[in-house]
């Protein structure tokens, strides 16, 4: 006897939507009114970001993303009060404004007006209008915060951040990137280097800096002496940093992920620097970083070997530095090294020899490689991803 899918119960076939995507989930629900009460329990829609254009109001909206447990909301375009949303949704853990160009610190000013306690995560990237006034009023209502995305947000300074430093005490992940006016001075308040004024974000995690043009190994010290409990730090084209700096951060023992990318003023001396300290990375990226070549990839098989991923691209490295790194780097599942067109077949055999647990390998631009190199990275067990880019075979090797 064949059961139909209607006889099943309302668990399993809340168990089955769960798997659907979310455009499924909906549909699902228009079928009939056993469907649709399956697919509004709250165990189908767990986890899920609701993505909302708001243009007109819509009085059923908020009721039915509370009943269904939905408290992660993305707002794509924002032309009703931000108010609208927090009164509507006075539960909500996750909220998304990135790139609501025409977000306010007064449209911001009038929605906070209370503690929310169960906001979580909040995302402001590109939101280019919001300036500290609007950090002072996240500081004083949304204490719980433990994410928080400023990306882009380019009228930021150092005044803002003291008023982060203030009042989220629990932030564990902070985006500055490309906030042009933050420099060393904002780096310490959130460190607690200036515990007069504020005790400082002294639980962060993760700290994006990427572009932040002003910051000098001063807040690389800052860092490392507050933020003990660092364990990713993206410091990617921060070109006032230099080797001097790294020494400050070589000791930080909970760093993790390491971003140095287009630091134009990093050499081998401060690879050096985070070779010898007592830093246990799993992740380093020091591509076109200009001066870091053979001796940096020396450095790293000697004090970096728990290395997992490393990124060379565009290094001055060659077979010679291959050679004096892969063989203390048994565990590296994934190696970026497009543009080091000084990596030639060699380079290649080296790595297919000693690097078994490969999983993925960068060599977009890699100009002096041949078909005979690639057969040998290609015979790597586990290796998933091969990034050939603008690798093209020889005419003899064509004919071969």
């Amino acid at each position: 006897m064949e059961t139909h899918i209607s006889c099943l119960f309302p668990e399993l076939l809340a168990m089955i939507f769960s798997y659907l995507d979310v455009r499924d989930k909906g549909r699902a629900a228009q079928v009939c009114t056993a469907w649709r009460d399956a697919a509004y329990h709250k165990s189908v829609w767990r986890g899920v970001e609701a993505k909302l254009h708001l243009r007109r109001a819509n009085p059923s909206l908020f009721p039915s993303l509370q009943a269904r447990g939905i408290r992660r909301v993305q707002i794509l375009s924002l032309r009703r009060s931000l108010s609208y949303v927090i009164q509507g949704m006075p539960n909500i853990e996750s909220l998304n404004l990135s790139g609501c160009y025409n977000l306010t610190d007064n449209g911001l000013g009038h929605a906070f007006v209370q503690e929310i306690g169960s906001l979580r995560a909040l995302n402001l990237s590109l939101c280019k209008q919001i300036t500290d006034s609007s950090l002072g009023r996240i500081a004083q209502y949304l204490k719980g915060l433990e994410v928080l995305e400023l990306g882009g947000c380019s009228n930021i300074t150092n005044t803002g951040l003291l008023l982060i430093a203030w009042g989220l005490h629990g932030l564990k992940s902070l985006n500055l990137r490309s906030c042009r006016h933050v420099s060393d001075v904002g780096i310490g308040h959130l460190a607690g280097m200036t515990r007069s004024a504020a005790e400082g974000c002294l639980g962060l995690e993760q700290l994006t800096l990427q572009d932040c043009q002003k910051l000098t190994d001063l807040a690389l010290k800052h860092i490392s002496r507050g933020l003990a409990g660092l364990r990713v730090l993206n410091l990617s084209f921060c070109g006032g940093i230099s080797d001097a700096g790294l020494l400050h951060l070589s000791h930080m023992g909970s760093l993790r992920s390491l971003n140095l990318r287009s630091c134009d003023n990093i050499s081998d001396t401060g690879i050096m620097h985070l070779a010898m300290g007592s830093l246990r990375l799993s992740g380093l990226d020091v591509s076109f970083c200009d001066k870091v070549g053979d001796q940096s990839l020396a450095y790293i098989a000697q004090g970096l070997d728990g290395l997992k991923s490393l990124s060379l691209c565009s290094c001055h490295i060659s077979d010679d530095g291959i050679n004096r790194m892969v063989r203390q780097m048994h565990g590296l599942r994934t190696l970026n090294i497009g543009q080091c067109v000084r990596i030639t077949d060699k380079g290649l055999e080296l790595i297919a020899e000693h690097l078994s647990q490969l999983t993925g390998i960068d060599l977009y631009g890699c100009t002096r490689i041949t078909k005979r190199g690639l057969e040998r990275i290609t015979q790597l067990p586990c290796l998933k991803v091969l990034n050939l880019g603008l690798w093209q075979m020889t005419e003899s090797e064509k004919v071969r």
